[in-house]
């Protein structure tokens, strides 16, 4: 994420994202598919970590786990928690080479613009170690729009989202799809996808 205004907005609403989102972020059955698809005592990255409640859950389940969000407010709160090792960090910035087993990416790369996204799909297959686990989570619809808060949210079909991950080297598992509320209280549909390198 590199839009200055959505990285305001949770700045400023980090604490309403917590009440929406941490109870559910840790409970999701995905995520525990996640760390079980991980090796144990995997290095992982929770990438876009929010508050970093995913990030604990991989932690308290024995991940060296580290967490990385725009936000500095986000990263404060992720940082905080037991075992997770946070910094700020945009997407752009990532850069590392086969050191991971695990990269969860839940609802964050939908604040990257269209045109970046297969270029950070490309270092995220990168960093991955042969056979890693990626799992990415998107908003369902077409083009870039902000939200009612002023977030820059970029959308895509399902067959978009696999063209891209295929075209990056991955390998899909499994897709899973939903709606919810988001933080302008907005209900949409959504995919997430799990993925191996």
């Amino acid at each position: 994420m590199s839009d200055p205004r959505t990285i305001r907005i949770y700045d400023d609403r980090a604490a309403d994202y917590a009440a929406l989102t941490d109870a559910h972020n840790a409970a999701d059955p995905r995520l525990a598919a996640f760390i079980a698809a991980c090796p144990k005592g995997g290095r992982v990255l929770d990438l876009g970590c929010g508050t970093g409640a995913a990030a604990a859950e991989m932690a308290r389940a024995g991940l060296r786990t580290e967490a990385t969000d725009a936000s500095a407010e986000m990263v404060a709160r992720a940082g905080a928690r037991p075992g997770v090792i946070a910094r700020q960090e945009s997407f752009a910035a990532f850069d590392a080479e086969a050191t991971l087993d695990g990269i969860w990416a839940a609802f964050s790369l939908l604040h990257a613009p269209r045109a970046e996204l297969p270029r950070y799909l490309a270092a995220i297959r990168r960093a991955l170690k042969p056979g890693g686990v990626f799992f990415i989570a998107m908003k369902l619809g077409s083009g870039e729009a902000r939200d009612r808060l002023g977030r820059l949210y970029s959308y895509y079909t399902a067959d978009e989202l696999d063209a891209l991950l295929r075209a990056a080297g991955f390998t899909i598992t499994d897709r899973t799809f939903g709606s919810g509320p988001g933080l302008d209280g907005t209900v949409s549909e959504w995919i997430s996808v799990a993925a191996r390198a």
